[in-house]
């Protein structure tokens, strides 16, 4: 489905590179190590990240391989560089700037101030943070959680950056308050996926390692661009291509990476033109089409390749099969290729590939899980491994990948707000106290708790929920509602500013840096997205005297809140093994867990599924029957699309290159062929001259919702790019604010961000830009 209309913009063709990795990558890395002020510094980090001994790379989950000197990207290295800087904000930055000024400044520029250095309160008085001792911070919210008169009245928020420790300690606190509220960034990026692999295979994590990539002979890849979102993702894949594997891409936007990759790593590809091609077939289905193109591949496989069906496998390992059978076959042709976009022969011709192949991997990311029917399409894809037996053997299996580097780990140390009964029963038994038992705030439930003021304080450890979250306008209010916003953060950033009452700003060390305690120097753990559970250790002087690490901020916030009950708080902070002997005694697969960590790599976390155990109610895979939805929105607002007279556009929003997550590098989004400019839109060539627009027209933005808001953006650019007609798509943060609050995904609550319905128009010659006003 390639588009070949040479009306695509000059500025796209001409500055988008051919190929993904090579030189351009090596430099972009250096210029990030000269920008951060510590080029020697980071230079031996760059030697120690992902390495036994090393650090963990504060970037993205993918794990660690064992071949190569040097295991960083682009990316890992931008946020290695973002982290260990020589700038720094302290009592004297915010003595010159109030919350007030900061606000009017750019996400980018906030964070691009450099390291925080002391903590600081916020001064309703003076509108500035001044300093506050570590004592009487701890103690200020000690005093306010005491005060709440429920333990639900305080939002948990945790970021996927926190280590096993200090998620570990966190939850535990938070039960010990007495509250299951544990919002966290999985509830906006991956939460479809743990419920619907939880449903299916009864674990709701990917079954395959990373070993598994090399010996796969079919790599299904839905919804990402590991090009910029996972960079050492595209090392496997390369590796994959070359030892004979497919790849199938099914993605909205064509991304260069997945087309052709030059690795860094290979001397002739680095410095030559050569690269791999990547891709066997590139399909790019309309945004929220690929339930119904995975829903093909089925068809086909029942009607052209029965003989790939595995009735063993069925029979032995599964339940409802003959209800998934029947809509399959009950699911016409039409419908399929009407809501994927894609036409019926390159469906037939990908399923060929799945049918044929003796060991299959699918892969996933946010591309699949931020829509309505998020966790039925994770299911469908379920389904078609489950029907061709495509599980418990090596080189076969279910992948979502993860983003943030420990945000998996986060989720095994218990940071649930719907923890399972076990698990608690277990907590309450081995600590002698009694834990909450029912069912706490997700992020969409925090945001709407705090909004109507029934929260009254957010912790937050890590993240930046701000620019994270959906519907810019509702969410800055909800967080300015709290009473309390105390944020244990790294760098400035919106959700520091969001504050009308009280304050705290709690600066804690990063990856890169020396954590030392009264028992010596320590190593935190995190858990990959293949399940590795491995030590980290910085190399780097802290930024400064007064930062403190997460897990001895979050010991001291419940032992000023608790005291010595029901653990001794401040002696697990000064010797991080006496935690994880508490883990070892309380989570499953941690047994003898510092013994393990000597283990070269660290180890893996046995899948019950991988296995071909199934932890659901019955005991069995699960096959799923659901319909192909009529539509991506709520029934409410596609009555109010219907009205509309003017054309309806679908939009996604995504990461540019020069970001990870809510942090931005730079202005640039090199493999999409866009310089010094964020507030861009991506649209066919097609629709835009239908809409009598010209290439990099400034134009405005409308979003449809049932609550019949407006959301409106104006001032930004139309890029003309390779995308299916009537999609268009965008970056985060700048386009949160089209984001209906209330637009949720079916049993996930994740914002629906990759399926937004907007109206675009030509801009008038006087809108000002979103950033401008």
């Amino acid at each position: 489905m390639k588009n070949n209309d040479s009306a695509l913009n000059k500025n796209t063709k001409d500055n988008k590179p051919n190929k993904a990795g090579g030189m351009p990558s090596v430099t972009s890395t250096f210029k990030q190590l000269v920008q951060s002020k510590r080029v020697k510094s980071n230079i031996k980090n760059l030697l120690r990240v992902n390495k036994a001994g090393g650090f963990d790379c504060p970037g993205c989950a993918w794990g660690d391989s064992r071949e190569g000197m040097l295991h960083f990207c682009e990316n890992g290295a931008k946020a290695i560089a973002w982290e260990s800087t020589e700038q720094t904000v302290g009592p004297a930055f915010f003595k010159k700037f109030s919350v007030k000024k900061l606000k009017k400044q750019s996400d980018y520029w906030l964070e691009y101030q450099g390291r925080i250095t002391h903590p600081m309160r916020y001064s309703k008085t003076s509108g500035h943070y001044e300093e506050i001792s570590w004592h009487d911070a701890f103690q200020l919210i000690a005093d306010k959680l005491n005060s709440l008169t429920s333990p639900n009245e305080v939002e948990f928020y945790t970021s996927g950056r926190a280590s096993n420790e200090a998620s570990y300690l966190y939850q535990l606190f938070g039960r010990c308050f007495g509250t299951n509220n544990f919002p966290d960034c999985s509830n906006m990026c991956h939460e479809a996926s743990g419920i619907a692999l939880s449903q299916s295979v009864g674990v709701g994590k990917g079954t395959v390692v990373l070993d598994d990539f090399y010996v796969a002979d079919a790599i299904f890849v839905f919804g990402q661009n590991p090009g910029t979102n996972h960079p050492r993702m595209m090392n496997a894949l390369r590796k994959a291509v070359k030892g004979g594997c497919k790849i199938v891409t099914v993605n909205n936007l064509r991304e260069v990476a997945l087309e052709k990759f030059a690795s860094p790593q290979s001397p002739m590809e680095l410095l030559t033109s050569k690269s791999v091609d990547i891709s066997h077939l590139y399909l790019m289905p309309k945004l929220g089409g690929d339930m119904a193109f995975i829903r093909g591949i089925a068809k086909t496989i029942f009607e052209r390749y029965p003989n790939s069906i595995s009735a063993d496998f069925i029979q032995t390992h599964t339940q409802g099969f003959e209800d998934y059978a029947r809509e399959v076959k009950q699911t016409p042709w039409v419908n399929i290729v009407e809501q994927s976009g894609i036409d019926q022969a390159q469906i037939m011709q990908a399923a060929n590939v799945f049918a044929h192949s003796k060991r299959v991997i699918t892969t996933w990311a946010m591309g699949l899980t931020q829509h309505k029917h998020s966790v039925a399409t994770i299911r469908e894809i379920s389904n078609i491994h489950l029907l061709t037996g495509q599980l418990g053997q090596a080189g076969a299996g279910l992948c979502p990948v993860r983003g943030h580097s420990n945000v998996q780990g986060n989720r095994t140390m218990g940071i649930n707000e719907k923890p399972n009964k076990g698990m608690l029963d277990k907590f309450s038994q081995f600590f002698d106290h009694a834990m909450p038992q029912e069912s706490g705030h997700n992020v969409f439930s925090a945001l709407k708790a705090l909004d109507n003021k029934e929260s009254k304080v957010l912790i937050a450890l890590g993240g930046n929920l701000a620019a994270a979250a959906p519907d810019t306008k509702f969410t800055h209010q909800a967080i300015s509602n709290a009473e309390l916003n105390v944020q244990i953060s790294t760098k400035l950033n919106r959700t520091h500013l969001l504050v009308e009452d009280d304050a705290l700003i709690l600066p804690c060390l990063g990856r890169t840096e020396v954590d030392e305690q009264s028992a010596g120097k320590q190593n935190i753990t995190v858990e990959d997205t293949f399940s590795m559970v491995h030590a980290s250790a910085g190399n780097t002087p802290p930024i400064s005297a007064m930062c403190m690490s997460e897990t001895a901020i979050v010991a001291n916030i419940a032992f000023s809140t608790l005291g010595n009950k029901p653990v001794n708080w401040l002696e697990l902070a000064s010797d991080y093994d006496g935690i994880r002997d508490l883990i070892a005694n309380t989570i499953d697969g941690f047994a003898n867990f510092n013994e393990k960590l000597s283990q070269p790599g660290g180890f893996h976390l046995a899948n019950s599924a991988a296995e071909l155990q199934w932890n659901t109610a019955n005991r069995r895979a699960n096959f799923s029957n659901a319909t192909l939805p009529l539509s991506l929105f709520s029934d409410e607002t596609e009555a109010l699309l219907q009205e509309k007279k003017v054309p309806i556009f679908t939009l996604q929003t995504m990461r540019s290159h020069d970001q990870y997550n809510t942090t931005i590098y730079g202005m640039d989004d090199r493999y999409r062929g866009v310089k010094g400019d964020r507030e861009v839109l991506f649209m066919h060539p097609k629709d835009g001259k239908k809409l009598g627009l010209q290439d990099m027209d400034s134009i405005n933005i409308t979003s449809i919702w049932e609550d019949k808001q407006e959301r409106k953006l104006v001032g930004f650019t139309v890029h003309f790019y390779d995308i299916p007609r009537g999609n268009v798509a965008g970056y985060y943060p700048e386009l949160n604010p089209l984001v209906a609050f209330d637009s949720v995904g079916c049993e996930s609550f994740t914002p629906t961000s990759k399926s937004v319905p907007v109206v675009i128009e030509k801009a008038t010659e006087h809108a000002i830009p979103v950033s401008q006003k």
